[in-house]
């Protein structure tokens, strides 16, 4: 079954869920890891970090909207240190939601563009929007795996914990 949005704030409830999740992992990140990647072109923490804030404020927000992306990119003159790249995650995320709230019934039914130029149904592009936070917060799990930090299960237990739990 497809999850259809056709209300805006049970939807932005389920987001702040899901953000919840993810910030649990972000602040798992070492201070002094955050500029780590495991290969010289790729990602850093902070990058992930500062490339989910930036496309949810500047590209998915604003195309729900109508308007065409305003990708800025994921570098640190978007916000240098952890201190500033956690702060800039929380205000675009502020904005976000404060745009996305407005949103209509009608407003989620109408198409908008992704930047590619596709037309797409509001609330599908939406929906790609927690997938797309759901692939990166994969990838910061897999980052803190590499360099040995513990971080929390995502719904209370580990795999091995619930494999115990389970009848045989």
């Amino acid at each position: 079954m497809l999850m259809k949005i056709d209300r805006i704030e049970p939807f932005l409830e389920y987001f702040e869920r899901v953000r919840q999740r993810t910030l649990r992992v972000v602040d798992c990140i070492p201070f002094q890891e955050f500029e780590w990647t495991y290969r010289e072109g790729k990602f850093t923490l902070a990058d992930l970090i500062r490339h989910l804030a930036a496309t949810e404020r500047y590209m998915f927000a604003e195309n729900a909207c109508g308007r065409p992306s305003r990708y800025p990119g994921h570098g640190k003159e978007l916000a240098d240190g952890p201190e500033e790249v956690l702060a800039y995650f929380d205000e675009m995320h502020r904005q976000s939601m404060k745009i996305l709230s407005a949103l209509t019934p009608q407003d989620l039914r109408k198409k908008c563009r992704a930047p590619s130029g596709m037309p797409i149904t509001v609330w599908k592009w939406l929906r790609a929007m927690l997938e797309h936070e759901v692939h990166h917060r994969g990838q910061i799990y897999l980052y803190l795996s590499l360099l040995g930090v513990a971080t929390p299960p995502l719904y209370g237990m580990t795999s091995e914990e619930v494999r115990q739990a389970s009848n045989p």
